[in-house]
């Protein structure tokens, strides 16, 4: 058993003084076994429910869902396929997708992987065999191009672009896609019971361990600064899923240093780095921590959740700018643009954050994680046709850019099919004991082991009560536990029955029934919504409006919005959204008779979540971030006393 050391202790003096130095922690501990972090013998506390145990019921979640499906089964799956079949040297007939689909893309296929990903969790979430169905024909389509390689290789893109990355060439990212797929295959394995896939992607494993298996340390720390997706993550989950640790090994050569190194000893050096790029690496530090226990993964992972969610985030929840951290940790206020909040980032942060409420599951991990979906995820959705959004726009006078029909396909349009496949995940976590109600969604979730269900009626955010009913087969002991938000105000209450009980709970902690619960019972829970600011950190003047969990953006018209700009439809190979002569009008100025927000901001009545301000030269309606599209909006208000 190893012992618990100061980390001082068994680094000794040598190893402290070339961290002094900044060289790599891997440096000092690798090939000695002895001189390793200690390892823990904790285990996750909470454990989030497999998906199909999870229902949506009707709500803005469900309606959100449908969209992304009739979405997805628009799509023509021998399009998403046709560039593989050429790569695999099999005829196709099918006219190539457009955007980061074309056959001149580097990242051709990501999108297919996400796809993928998408059938398996929606079929998980839903049920729905048709979906199911498109996910399983086209594995056995990509069996074939596969089969026909004979490799265990699969791309839309011939290996030569991992000749490149080896010999140090320009290239764009090749590990990036081939996570995609990997991906892709691995969820439909594990969420879909799809065999046929398993196999597949450990074929493809087998390739990347016989690509890396030559290439020297040094060479391929080197090759990892090439963005390489969530290459470590996927290969831990499918030696999780097999048994075979050698994909485990694998996975561990895929830590990159260069960002694991700082973290590891709580250093941000994350100024001018490339934020979707590194998110997933860390990821893949939080799977190292839960199969092997190190401390070292999980220090990488816990501060640089606490750094990008405490230093380097907006009210929103989301992070970066222009796809970067721009500046030193807390310098924000000149960090936002039509660039803003890269909805990738915002998917990552919060697969990251779902890991680290298992390993502590504390409330500020589900205020996180609320802040960020309400309004990050939910608004990067077209409510008319499921396009997604790239970025959400954070300065004022922009619009969120959808994307063109069969023409973006960027990074952004792949994880966005995921998300709304997936709008029931993290909503609850258990333990042996009992339940954790992390979300308010209505929803139901079945608890198999128990032979209970808990069914959750509550039209959130449009009202602040949420109703919890038991389905019990028989009494059963259980603890219910209901989050209490750090936004709370006054007068929360929670009622079993009917009758109101003598206790709540402090903002940002949890309501705790412990009891035994019979079929029927009823209990409710009213988190009253508040509304804050929410300063940046770096100018106190310059305020977000929230109400409860939600950003509130002021409405600032159409003006200059057309059909020609409303969308985005790349033009060249690499090409991002870009706003066409977008012209935005400048941010109100609010003058504040007090630091109260309630002295300029007021709800209009009889109307659910509408604002105006008020005492202002000009009056300006408000809304929550995810009701609106297609028209401008202002996020930060520059605000100073009257």
């Amino acid at each position: 058993m190893t012992r618990d050391v100061n980390r001082r202790e068994f680094l000794g003096a040598a190893s402290l003084a070339a961290l002094a130095l900044g060289l790599p922690v891997r440096d000092l501990i690798a090939d000695d076994p002895t001189r390793r972090f200690p390892v823990s013998t904790l285990r996750p506390r909470a454990r989030p429910f497999d998906l199909h145990d999870v229902r949506l019921r009707p709500g803005i979640q469900l309606t959100g869902l449908e969209t992304n499906r009739r979405f997805m089964m628009g799509l023509d799956p021998d399009r998403l396929l046709h560039m593989f079949r050429v790569t695999a040297g099999i005829p196709s007939s099918a006219q190539p997708l457009g955007g980061w689909e074309a056959p001149d893309n580097e990242l051709r296929g990501h999108f297919t992987g996400h796809y993928l990903s998408a059938c398996a969790l929606m079929w998980a979430q839903t049920g729905d065999e048709a979906v199911k169905a498109r996910g399983a024909m086209m594995i056995g389509e990509l069996a074939k191009c596969q089969q026909k390689l004979g490799t265990g290789y699969l791309s839309a893109f011939p290996n030569e672009l991992f000749d490149r990355l080896k010999a140090g060439q320009r290239v764009w990212a090749p590990f990036y896609t081939y996570h995609k797929i990997m991906a892709g295959l691995l969820d439909n394995a594990t969420l879909a019971s799809n065999a046929h896939a398993l196999e597949m992607v450990k074929g493809m494993a087998g390739w990347v361990r016989d690509y890396a298996q030559p290439v020297p340390d040094e060479q391929w720390q080197r090759m990892l600064n090439v963005e390489f997706g969530g290459m470590n993550d996927v290969l831990y989950l499918l030696a999780n899923a097999t048994g075979d640790g050698q994909w485990a090994d694998l996975a561990h050569r895929f830590d990159h240093e260069k960002i694991f190194g700082p973290l590891a000893v709580g250093r941000d050096e994350l100024k001018g780095v490339h934020a979707n790029t590194n998110i997933p690496k860390v990821i893949g530090a939080a799977r190292r921590y839960e199969r092997t226990s190190e401390d070292r993964s999980r220090a990488i992972a816990t501060f640089f959740w606490s750094d990008v969610t405490g230093m380097r985030s907006y009210a929103t929840g989301g992070t970066s700018n222009d796809e970067e951290w721009q500046g030193e940790p807390g310098q924000l206020a000149t960090a936002i643009g039509p660039m803003s909040q890269e909805t990738c980032v915002t998917y990552n942060m919060l697969k990251l954050t779902r890991e680290l409420f298992g390993w502590s599951p504390e409330a500020k991990f589900a205020d996180f994680y609320e802040r960020a979906y309400f309004n990050g995820i939910l608004p990067t959705q077209h409510p008319a046709d499921g396009e997604k959004a790239y970025y959400t726009p954070l300065a004022a006078g922009y619009w969120k850019l959808f994307g063109a029909p069969n023409a973006g396909f960027w990074c952004c349009h792949g994880t966005g099919v995921e998300n709304f496949s997936k709008l029931a995940d993290s909503v609850y976590f258990h333990d042996d004991d009992g339940i954790w109600v992390n979300l308010f969604v209505p929803s139901e979730v079945r608890w198999k082991e128990k032979g209970v269900r808990l069914i959750q009626d509550t039209r959130f955010p449009e009202s602040n009560v949420t109703t919890l009913t038991v389905r019990a087969e028989k009494p059963t002991r259980m603890t219910l536990r209901v989050r209490v938000p750090y936004w709370v105000g006054e007068g929360g209450w929670v009622k079993l029955d009917g009758r109101q009980l003598d206790a709540f709970a402090g903002p940002g902690s949890y309501v705790v029934l412990d009891r035994t619960w019979r079929d029927g019972e009823r209990l409710e829970v009213r988190v009253p919504m508040r509304l804050h600011v929410h300063a940046m950190p770096d100018d106190s003047s310059l305020q977000a409006v929230m109400y409860g969990p939600l950003v509130l953006v002021g409405r600032m018209g159409t003006e200059g919005i057309t059909a020609e700009n409303r969308r985005a439809e790349p033009t060249k190979p690499r090409t991002v959204p870009e706003f066409k002569d977008p012209a935005p009008p400048p941010a109100p100025q609010i003058r504040a008779a007090s630091a109260e927000v309630t002295s300029w901001v007021a709800p209009v009545a009889g109307k659910s979540l509408e604002f105006t301000t008020k005492g202002q030269p000009t009056t300006i309606a408000m809304a929550p971030l995810y009701r609106v599209f297609d028209e401008r909006y202002v996020v930060y208000w520059t605000v100073s006393p009257s």
